[in-house]
């Protein structure tokens, strides 16, 4: 039994989608792509499929507690990956277990719309992030409609929604993707004024599970060491690829290919 090449664990703590596409299943598939080991612990329940979500539930927050509990006093946190909370309550219920955890670098992928749509929280719960989780989280990865939610700026820039969020948080990717532009541009912005654009080219159609994608392959990244620009361009190609070799086996959007095919 192989016992001197122990794969870095990430907590996961996100939402289940019961299609696959996104969620949990993306954070474990992503994450065993880069070679570390996922830890899920569920914080809601979704009714969704790769159209859009119907409707979700929150868990308790004592049962979200005791899952992570389990977790963290078993197995050596690497890194802490955030995806869909849905309630006030939830957030708070994160600062709690990040205080268990210092010194353990957190990617916030601030999950607050589905690909096709629907809400996944109310307005409210992107302002709790942006006050209370973003000074925590090392990194947060909102697409453009997502950080102009976070920032209140319905019709906001990139640029623009970097300079009213970088005072909450240390590092800001904002990624492109939802225009008609060939290229997509995907920018990191750094509270010291650093900023850099990571361009690849477009793909067509639409996909459910990105945003878990690259954040839960930041994550991984990070967990096994790599700086944090080299991990944002690692987990950025590796979300390009799974993108590129998406399927389609809904009526729906596309899911990302996050693990290679047998043989």
């Amino acid at each position: 039994m192989n016992r001197h090449n122990q794969r870095p664990v990430v907590l996961c703590l996100s939402g289940h989608d019961p299609s696959g596409g996104a969620g949990l299943q993306a954070d474990i598939e992503a994450l065993l792509a880069q070679g570390c080991h996922a830890a899920p612990c569920i914080t809601a329940l979704t009714v969704q499929d790769t159209i859009d979500v119907q409707d979700f539930r929150v868990l308790d927050r004592d049962w979200v507690l005791a899952q992570a509990a389990a977790v963290s006093n078993d197995l050596p946190i690497a890194a802490v990956k955030l995806g869909m909370l849905g309630s006030l309550e939830m957030v708070e219920t994160v600062l709690d277990i990040m205080s268990r955890l210092p010194g353990v670098p957190l990617v916030c992928d601030p999950v607050l719309r589905a690909g096709g749509g629907g809400a996944l929280g109310k307005d409210e719960v992107g302002y709790a992030l942006r006050e209370r989780l973003f000074p925590i989280a090392g990194i947060a990865t909102p697409n453009l409609p997502e950080a102009r939610i976070l920032a209140e700026l319905p019709e906001g820039s990139a640029d623009e929604c970097a300079a009213r969020l970088l005072p909450h948080i240390r590092h800001l990717l904002i990624t492109g993707g939802h225009g008609a532009e060939s290229e997509v541009h995907n920018r990191l912005y750094s509270r010291d004024g650093g900023q850099r654009t990571f361009i690849c080219p477009r793909l067509p159609g639409n996909y459910h599970g990105s945003g878990c994608t690259l954040a839960s392959a930041l994550a991984g990244r990070l967990a096994l060491g790599e700086a944090l620009e080299s991990a944002v361009q690692s987990a950025l190609d590796y979300t390009w690829r799974t993108l590129r070799d998406a399927e389609a086996p809904g009526r729906g959007q596309y899911i990302p290919r996050r693990l290679p095919l047998d043989g």
